[in-house]
Formats: C-alpha cells, sequence, structure tokens
C-alpha cells in the first residue's frame, strides 16, 4: 500500500520534470529506482503498523504521510552514501557513483547532495497534502525537523570517532542521535496521529531508542561479519574508514597490546585481505559478545515496554516478533 502511493507520486514528479528538462526527468527516474529497491520499509512500515495499532484503521491520509517518512528516511541515505563514499547500497551502485563514473566526481557529489534535498522537499509535500488537519500536520514537520538535525548532529560525532577513540558512554551519546532517532520519528509519528495517550507517547518514544540501539549495533557486526554474498558489499569497509562501532569501543577496550597492534596495522592499512584477523581478534577479545549483550538487553527492553502500550494484539506481535528478530540475527555472526 505504501509503495502504491509512492509510485504515485513519484510519477507524478517524473512527469512534471518532462516538461522542464530531460536530464531532470532522467534523474526522478534515477530516484524511483534507488527508492524502489528491495528493502525493509521499516521506517514507513513502522508508522503505519503504529498509526493501525491504536487506530485499528488505515486510510489515504496515513500511506501519504508513510511516503513521507520513506522518502525523509532515503534522503538520510543518499547523504549518508556520500559521506562514507559508499560504493553500493543494497547491492546496487549508489547515486553519486553513477554519476561520478558517467561524469566526474564532483558533479556525483554535487548531484547526491542536491537529490538528497529534493527527497526531503518531496517528503514535507506527501505530508503537508496527506489531509491531516493543519495542526496535525504541523506537529509531524515539527517532529521530523528537531529529529533531522539530531541525525545530523550523530552523523557529525561518527565522523569525528574516525580520528578519535570513544569510550562505551561517548558511544551511546552518538548513537543516542541515530538509528534511535529514526525510530522515534517513525514510532511516533503514527502515535501522534493516532491521538496516541501521553502514557503511550513516552513508552513508544523509550521503545524507539531500545530499538534503535540494538539495531544499530547489530547493523554494524554485520558489516563486520557478515559474507559479502549476504551483504550485498565487502565485509569490513566501515572498519577501513575507521568508524567505530561498538564492538570496536570494545576492541581496543579489551584486546591485548599485541592483538591492538595486529588490528591498527590491518585497519590502518585498509587490508581487507585480513578480514578473517580481524574477526578473530573482536571475538577472542571478548568485544563481540559484550557488544552483543548489549544489543540484546536493549531488545528486551524494547520488548517489555512495547507491550505495556495501548496497542492492539496483532501489531504488538509484529514489534514484539520484529524485534526478537535483530536479537536472534546476531547468533548467525561471529
Amino acid at each position: 500500500m505504501i509503495e502504491k502511493e509512492l509510485s504515485n507520486l513519484l510519477s507524478n514528479e517524473i512527469i512534471n520534470a518532462k516538461n522542464y528538462h530531460q536530464f531532470i526527468k532522467e534523474l526522478y527516474e534515477r530516484i524511483e529506482e534507488y527508492v524502489f529497491r528491495p528493502g525493509k520499509r521499516l521506517a514507513s512500515c513502522s508508522t503505519l503498523i503504529i498509526f493501525k495499532g491504536l487506530t485499528g484503521r488505515i486510510d489515504t491520509k496515513i500511506l501519504k504521510i508513510c511516503v513521507g517518512i520513506e522518502l525523509y528516511r532515503h534522503s538520510i541515505l543518499l547523504h549518508d552514501d556520500l559521506a562514507d563514499d559508499d560504493k553500493l547500497r543494497r547491492g546496487e551502485p549508489t547515486l553519486h557513483n553513477i554519476y561520478s563514473k558517467n561524469y566526474d566526481d564532483n558533479f556525483g557529489r554535487n548531484i547526491s547532495i542536491f537529490t538528497g534535498n529534493i527527497l526531503q522537499t518531496l517528503a514535507l509535500k506527501s505530508i503537508i497534502t496527506s489531509g491531516f488537519k493543519e495542526d496535525e500536520i504541523n506537529q509531524i514537520i515539527d517532529l521530523i525537523n528537531h529529529n533531522l538535525q539530531s541525525v545530523n548532529e550523530s552523523q557529525i560525532l561518527d565522523c569525528l570517532f574516525e580520528h578519535r577513540k570513544p569510550d562505551v558512554a561517548e558511544w551511546y551519546v552518538m548513537a543516542s542521535k541515530r538509528a534511535a532517532t529514526l525510530f522515534k520519528v517513525s514510532l511516533l509519528t503514527g502515535a501522534l496521529l493516532a491521538n496516541a495517550s501521553p502514557k503511550d507517547l513516552k513508552l513508544l518514544e523509550k521503545v524507539a531508542e531500545n530499538i534503535g540501539y540494538c539495531f544499530d549495533i547489530q547493523d554494524d557486526i554485520i558489516d563486520t561479519f557478515a559474507s559479502e554474498e549476504d551483504y550485498g558489499r565487502k565485509p569490513g569497509e566501515d572498519l577501513t574508514k575507521r568508524k567505530k562501532p561498538l564492538h570496536i569501543v570494545y576492541t581496543y577496550l579489551k584486546a591485548s597490546s599485541k592483538q591492538l597492534n595486529e588490528f591498527e596495522k590491518s585497519i590502518f592499512k585498509k587490508r581487507l585481505q585480513d578480514i578473517d584477523k580481524i574477526r578473530e581478534i573482536i571475538s577472542s577479545s571478548g568485544a563481540l559478545e559484550e557488544a552483543k549483550t548489549r544489543s540484546r538487553f536493549h531488545a528486551e527492553m524494547a520488548k517489555k515496554l512495547i507491550s505495556e502500550t495501548s496497542l492492539n494484539n496483532g501489531e504488538k506481535k509484529f514489534f514484539l516478533s520484529f524485534i526478537d528478530y535483530i536479537k536472534d540475527s546476531l547468533n548467525w555472526y561471529g
């Protein structure tokens, strides 16, 4: 249902762009391809399921809001791809990579910046024209605007950590505005438009925070330990960029001097052929299990909190199952 609404919006933009300039039309077609790559739709589906779980209904208005959430999420992904100079997104070339090959690197970077901005405007367009009352729409826009600022602050700290070694507490400061923030936007948007009680809003905010931590830790472990076939790109690339996910923060705390010397030699020389050695150090030092333990803790907290909300049982079961999936997938790695 969300994708049908999303397709309608992007199809109209492609038609409008055709009357403006052929290159811009082709850009919107690229946007459509990027947005419709196989993915989980976690952000928009979370909004929809929360709304349905509190109201018992789905209508065109909430679907348009979900489209806005989906486009908001993809605007962040586009800029994230660029900041990390990722070559692939969901197994296909990133947008800046496509245009860099066709033109040059500067052109590719510029296109990705401006296209990310366009996706933000399209997100607002879908929300503003959703049909909800003006005060409700303003509330959602304020929520998104506040959290977009938070996500960018988190991204800045993520860049900073490439040049320093954060401790666990500082990692949590950064992560508190990363996936946690994105889940807050998704869950609270659905809850606010469903006129959720103050109690439910408070519970769902904490649910989102704990799912975000759980998801971030799991996602970072996947980057290091998943196979290229399963992940859609070479494992460990974040580490060669000196990223500091939680399992690496713990590695610096727990590994021996000899292990750290070998670890840094491999990472800083970008020797991805040493990925098995890197994984062995992270695992044998106890860092991987420590990070998994934190992720499982946040999963259990999220499950406890979601059980205390007023969501219908069907929607509660969905979130409990989803959280278990994130938690249990930790067993696949290391």
